[in-house]
């Protein structure tokens, strides 16, 4: 290549990403705003459940009211994150402006009768709905298209959170099993930036997760934490992380399935899935695994935030998360997986780290974003949210836990639209890649 090809194509790039940024811009502002109101009405419905406990006994009503807006209203729009992959992969059908107003009450309504739910499905489906109005506005190509579809989700996800860096990588890493879409990694990363300033301009306050952990350093990492044996209890947990994962996965996808060959009147189906809950709960004995479950109004309650001291997290905890929020969303009601995933992730390393020994905030973090990594098969994005919410001084063993988790998961995964476009293992070494659906 000469040196004024070379050039001329720098220029190209460079009009090109002022091009992309002039798009975006609208896009993620108005997503880092649509996120910052959805969080503080989740904030406004969750007090409001603690205060009036009674409201639980409302969900079954709640779970008859999601189905009837979206039998009434949106119907395509059901289909949630999975549509707007759907779209990504092949673009066509369209994501309609609707699935932003239904996705964001539906998901407050779950939350504030007590369906056990999450955020992070909403966000991104406001993303994905409000790029693609754009795209429409815009009148962009199929490939332009697909790339701020992405924008749209990298944008919700980090606003959701604050972590925009690990936004912009999931949203290249949860189309496909074994393959990053490099071709939108600067889009992204603007989109998810953007979204992130924006919504905490608003005033959103992210929760904040520490992990007081410091180890040694050695003359092999002398600028990060590294003990041989810490690391050997990490692979294991690593592996049992995968595993809650995958265990997740199949059994969100095993109830949705089973409960709508069981209970052929559709109506039903949330109304038993909510009894199932609140009687799960009753039978427990607290209602600490309902809404989120990032705190806790009880002073030794089980929460995210518990469980990264000692304590502050029984031997099941994890489970009856992991049940609760399979029914409710297997059964009907909106939201999302990924806090719930934290909250099964954060409990089980509290447990592992009691049996183990092994430092209580550190396994409870790792667990965080492991579980999350094998059960999304987004090893590299939940790395970088590792980094983000944690700090850096602990990314070995931030990366052996994902890593693990993410191989020890099988090819499993809660979305059905993500495909598989390189196998984890293989037995033939010089068996070629396929790219179907999980």
């Amino acid at each position: 290549m000469n040196n004024a090809k070379y050039f001329q194509d720098q220029i190209n790039i460079a009009k090109q990403l002022l091009r992309w940024s002039a798009i975006i811009f609208p896009v993620s502002i108005s997503v880092g705003l649509l996120v910052a109101f959805f969080l503080w009405l989740l904030e406004v419905v969750t007090v409001m459940r603690w205060q009036h406990l009674w409201l639980i006994f409302l969900l079954p009503l709640a779970g008859i009211l999601i189905v009837w807006l979206y039998s009434r209203f949106g119907k395509k729009s059901a289909a949630g994150n999975n549509l707007i992959m759907d779209e990504v992969h092949e673009p066509g059908g369209g994501v309609p402006l609707g699935m932003t107003p239904l996705i964001l009450f539906t998901t407050v309504i779950t939350h504030l009768f007590g369906g056990s739910a999450g955020r992070e499905g909403t966000a991104v489906q406001m993303g994905g709905s409000v790029a693609a109005q754009f795209s429409r506005w815009f009148k962009l190509e199929k490939q332009q298209q697909q790339i701020l579809l992405m924008c749209g989700m990298s944008a919700g996800f980090a606003a959701v959170f604050g972590t925009p860096v690990a936004g912009a990588i999931f949203a290249l890493e949860i189309l496909y099993i074994g393959r990053i879409k490099y071709d939108a990694l600067i889009p992204c990363l603007i989109a998810g930036i953007i979204a992130h300033i924006t919504c905490v301009s608003c005033g959103i306050q992210h929760t904040q997760y520490t992990i007081a952990y410091k180890g040694s350093s050695d003359s092999f990492f002398p600028h990060i934490s590294f003990d041989l044996f810490l690391l050997l209890k990490v692979i294991v947990a690593g592996i049992l992380f995968g595993f809650a994962g995958f265990f997740f996965s199949q059994l969100s996808h095993f109830i949705k399935i089973r409960s709508k060959a069981i209970i052929t009147n559709q109506w039903l189906v949330p109304v038993v899935g909510a009894v199932l809950v609140v009687g799960i709960s009753y039978l427990l004995g607290t209602f600490d695994y309902l809404g989120l479950g990032v705190t806790s109004p009880n002073r030794d309650g089980v929460s995210i935030v518990a469980a990264f001291k000692n304590g502050g997290a029984g031997y099941f905890s994890w489970f009856w998360k992991l049940l609760l929020t399979a029914i409710t969303l297997g059964m009907g009601f909106k939201g999302g997986e990924v806090t719930p995933l934290f909250f099964i992730g954060a409990t089980l390393g509290n447990l592992i780290a009691t049996i183990t020994g092994a430092p209580v905030d550190l396994l409870a973090g790792l667990g965080f974003i492991a579980v999350f990594a094998g059960a999304t098969n987004t090893p590299i994005a939940c790395i970088f949210m590792g980094v983000e919410l944690f700090g850096s001084e602990n990314i070995i063993y931030y990366a052996v836990a994902c890593f693990t988790a993410y191989y020890f998961s099988g090819h499993s995964g809660i979305y059905q639209s993500q495909r598989l476009a390189v196998a984890k293992f293989s037995v033939a070494l010089n068996k070629k890649p396929t790219s179907t659906k999980v």
